[in-house]
């Protein structure tokens, strides 16, 4: 950690600590915080600014929380069905954004191994790809919404009927508590995301992995097992040498690839968290719809 003080480069984010729900009122609230006081900047600061790691317990375990609310809805084997479909699409897009070739195509390349890392059979993701060539042209375009509590959702969809989809989307939104909402978008980046196992790694040392691996955030989450991740967010010019790095210190690296990671959260209720679940639901049950994202998070 000595080296934390001492490290040039841009200010980072906050680095989020994702607690089990049970501990937060244990003795995982009363871990140190490493919380240095920001410095004034020097006048040489546009050339040599100092950047900081710091942890965030509470956020970081309401949207702990909030990501294990996302991951019990639905039959396993159903929403296994539709992530593959969702992985479908998103290949689909990918190929017609920069071709077949996953050599060729970094964004593509991260996808199929996505794919790989969820267990999608090898013949239905060639099967895919294959789809995604001869695919007649398709719109695909982000809406901007509010949900339940005043969270921001972005909704990524691929249609060639741009006028149902955005009918569709209107009718679940306003069913669910939702509502469309211009200049949603900004409440995100798109970055980089590399996503490694969380075990035997100290948050300490998540930190001190960001920083060597030149990644601007790291977080601690679970999926939908509930087993611990670990994501570094980097700027999307550096996912490759982010990876690459945390590969040379031989950590098993499970994806990475681009998402949007949200500047700031929205805290819910248990009741809005409910109400939220069941909007993001409805909304990923939709054909057209992609993906969604959001910047929720429980109250701690």
């Amino acid at each position: 950690m000595k080296a934390l003080a001492g490290m040039a480069g841009l200010p980072l984010l906050r680095a989020l600590r994702a607690l089990h729900p049970r501990a937060l009122t244990t003795t995982a609230v009363r871990s140190p915080r490493w919380d240095p006081p920001l410095p004034s900047r020097p006048p040489c600061a546009s050339s040599c600014p100092v950047r900081f790691l710091r942890m965030s317990p509470a956020s970081c375990a309401g949207h702990n929380k909030w990501s294990k609310v996302k991951h019990i809805k639905g039959p396993k084997d159903e929403a296994r069905g539709r992530m593959f479909m969702k992985f479908g699409m998103m290949i689909r897009i990918a190929v017609k954004e920069g071709g077949s070739n996953p050599d060729l195509n970094v964004n593509l390349a991260h996808i199929l191994e996505q794919c790989r890392s969820k267990n999608m059979p090898k013949a239905s993701i060639d099967a895919a790809v294959k789809s995604a060539e001869k695919a007649k042209p398709a719109l695909q375009h982000m809406l901007e919404a509010r949900g339940p509590g005043g969270c921001v959702l972005l909704i990524e969809v691929l249609t060639d009927n741009n006028s149902r989809t955005h009918q569709e989307i209107k009718r679940l939104l306003n069913k669910n508590g939702g509502t469309l909402s211009d200049g949603c978008r900004h409440n995100f980046n798109r970055s980089g995301v590399v996503v490694l196992p969380g075990h035997n790694i100290s948050s300490e040392k998540a930190l001190e992995l960001a920083i060597e691996s030149g990644a601007a955030d790291v977080q601690e989450t679970e999926d939908e097992e509930e087993k611990p991740l670990l994501k570094f967010i980097c700027d999307v010019a550096d996912l490759n040498k982010v990876r690459v790095a945390l590969e040379r210190q031989e950590l098993p690296v499970t994806s990475s690839g681009l998402e949007f990671v949200p500047r700031n959260y929205s805290s819910l209720n248990e009741d809005q968290l409910e109400a939220a679940s069941a909007l993001i639901e409805a909304l990923n049950d939709c054909p057209d719809v992609v993906r969604v994202w959001d910047n929720i998070q429980a109250d701690s």
